[in-house]
């Protein structure tokens, strides 16, 4: 257990050290005390892997090395990779399967999903370990595994879905540090307002809170201009800033302006908000006060948010650390074409008494990496976006402050993206698609159905034969 902690340690304490820029940077934290909280952070998660494989390593003594490697590491090893993706909220970054994004592998993504990779990459892990055992007859399987999804790859999954949008991405490249300060706001409010103005598009979109304020901060002809830019050049636009529910309770949110709607703009609320970042886990309060970190402690928005409609598209929006858990944007994308199919099903005169949701056909992640200054967080997130768009069989747009402004196809592929750390605005046109992978339906569920059952079997016979072993003299 002791090797599988240290593994794991050294792996997420590295890939994730860029936390400790948003801690001392722009929490006020010392630099040493950074480090060290991002050293507890990892060395906590590894915990759960080393949980799991130190179960594989009571199975070994009762199996063959070919059960061992073929059957048993892998799943103990993906599940733990499930498990820290949901326990104490998630932490489902640097999953292993992310790796295989444009591997043969990558075909088995609509259909059992980044943790599905990461299971069948451990299992040509293990016929490598095998290979070099002088067990060659399992090289076949790996390159059976490899053959089965560059043909899954071929398969379409969704469809296009009515005419491409024009979309323009804004990148304001507004430094974290002046970005809440007061004296620097007005000059924030000015370039996106300027920015939106310069031209028309079917959809422009501002990054993850570019309005630094309340809604009900803004200038009161601010949103107005907005509006009468909107309808003038039938353009949508999606804005980052914060809403406000009451005294002290605010969102993260997109506001989105359309042509014909003068009032009651469509809003999203993130839902799944970042522990310490965005709220507070009880009996944490004094980390919050010592981060120092603006508009630290939000509301959460509800999880079945309907998409922003843009001519004959539907953009289903997420807020920057959303879009790592994929399992949520594909239940969003079922939860409304279920809706939708039951409507239409419906009598006629129950029809127009029933909420019908539209199917989202274009996902976007308005996000704000600029907390982590310029580390591989962005090509990190960027290779995220890439599995979700493989999962889901849809475009992603993405709109950041600093970087990486990108647009990825339904085919998990990168079309066009800005450099980071400079100010610009990227235009794409960008095609919607229709349809169902089996990952929207079905989700992890059909993955983890498969390992349940795999463990329950090994724990089966590893009782039966731990149980009928000879007792020695």
């Amino acid at each position: 257990m002791r090797y599988t902690w240290l593994y794991c340690f050294a792996w997420l304490f590295l890939g994730v050290i860029w936390l400790a820029v948003t801690m001392f940077r722009y929490g006020d934290m010392p630099i040493g005390l950074s480090i060290f909280c991002v050293a507890l952070f990892t060395g906590s998660l590894s915990i759960i892997p080393a949980l799991y494989l130190g179960l594989a390593a009571r199975f070994k003594s009762h199996f063959s090395s070919i059960t061992f490697c073929l059957i048993a590491l892998p799943t103990l090893w993906s599940m733990a990779e499930w498990t820290r993706g949901w326990i104490f909220t998630g932490f489902p970054w640097l999953i292993s399967g992310y790796a295989h994004n444009v591997s043969p592998l990558a075909g088995y993504a609509p259909v059992i999903g980044v943790y599905g990779i990461t299971w069948l990459s451990a299992i040509i892990a293990g016929c490598v370990v095998l290979f070099i055992d002088r067990k060659l007859r399992f090289s076949l399987l790996a390159a059976g595994i490899l053959a089965i999804g560059s043909l899954l790859q071929l398969i379409s999954w969704t469809t296009p879905l009515g005419s491409p949008i024009t979309v323009r991405l804004l990148q304001g490249n507004i430094d974290q540090q002046i970005k809440f300060q007061h004296k620097h706001l007005a000059d924030s409010l000015q370039f996106y307002h300027e920015a939106i103005l310069k031209k028309p598009a079917d959809l422009i979109v501002t990054p993850e809170s570019a309005l630094p304020v309340p809604s009900y901060s803004l200038p009161s002809d601010y949103l107005p201009e907005l509006q009468r830019f909107a309808s003038e050049t039938n353009s949508y636009i999606a804005l980052g800033l914060f809403n406000s529910n009451g005294p002290n309770l605010y969102t993260n949110s997109v506001m989105g302006i359309s042509p014909t709607t003068k009032e009651n703009h469509y809003r999203y609320d993130k839902n799944h908000l970042v522990p310490f970042g965005e709220f507070i886990p009880k009996g944490f309060s004094w980390f919050y006060h010592y981060m120092h970190i603006p508009m630290g402690d939000l509301q959460r928005g509800i999880f079945f948010a309907a998409p922003f409609a843009v001519k004959d598209q539907q953009i289903l929006p997420n807020i920057c650390y959303e879009d790592v858990f994929g399992e949520e944007i594909a239940a969003k994308i079922w939860h409304a074409y279920y809706k939708n199919s039951a409507g239409k099903n419906m009598p006629s005169n129950l029809l127009k008494k029933a909420t019908q949701e539209a199917v989202p056909s274009i996902l976007l992640n308005m996000t704000n990496l600029s907390w982590f200054g310029n580390t591989w967080a962005m090509p990190q997130h960027v290779q995220i976006t890439q599995m979700r768009t493989l999962e889901t069989g849809r475009p992603m747009l993405r709109s950041t402050n600093t970087g990486v402004t990108t647009l990825v196809n339904a085919q998990g592929n990168i079309v066009q993206q800005l450099a980071p750390f400079i100010r610009d605005e990227l235009e794409v046109s960008v095609q919607g698609y229709q349809g169902l992978t089996p990952y929207i339906v079905f989700g992890n569920y059909l993955w983890l159905s498969l390992m349940s059952l795999i463990i329950l079997v090994l724990c089966c016979v590893h009782y039966k034969r731990k149980r009928h072993r000879p007792v020695l003299p």
